[in-house]
């Protein structure tokens, strides 16, 4: 079964975006290796918001051209994103389907607390890796919506950035 790995940089006191949707307080680290992180990922997920912020980005999308990129949506208009699959609904069983296809490519959940919360709480996420940016925010938008189920973790692995930066990798016990 292809993994879904939850990978985001989160601020130390537990916020992956700022109050405004912000994002300028993560460290541009040389030393991340991005080629790496991304080399086995064939698909993406996204909620609508971080698609949306992704688009605002502007430049080049940190994932591949020919990735698969699937955003999680009741509100965006297929019609009017043809280079990505809107899902409107059944995300749970959706993800399951897009595991059990035969591959070795991995499943990047590359970000929404609340379709985190959703995909976890229906079994389809297996490593969280978290960066923690040395930063307390003070508020924004939370690693993990409220009313996730409690999930016990495993640590794997762990980096030390030069910047200061922590990267942790848990896997999902079930």
């Amino acid at each position: 079964m292809r993994p879904v790995r939850y990978n985001v940089a989160a601020s130390l006191d537990g916020y992956v975006a700022g109050p405004h949707g912000s994002f300028d307080w993560i460290p541009d680290d040389p030393t991340v290796d991005f080629a790496g992180l991304f080399s086995k990922i064939d698909t993406v997920l996204l909620g609508r918001k971080s698609y949306e912020v992704a688009l605002d980005m502007g430049g080049e999308l940190p994932w591949g051209p020919n990735t698969r990129v699937f955003v999680f949506s009741s509100t965006l208009s297929p019609e009017n994103h043809p280079e990505i699959t809107v899902v409107a609904d059944h995300a749970v069983e959706r993800v399951q389907a897009l595991r059990e296809e035969p591959g070795d490519g991995e499943i990047w959940l590359f970000g929404g607390g609340e379709l985190f919360r959703t995909l976890l709480a229906g079994g389809q996420v297996d490593r969280v890796e978290v960066t923690t940016v040395p930063v307390l925010l003070g508020g924004g938008t939370p690693l993990l919506a409220p009313r996730a189920p409690q999930t016990k973790l495993a640590l794997i692995a762990s980096h030390e950035y030069p910047s200061g930066m922590v990267a942790l990798t848990y896997e999902v016990v079930r």
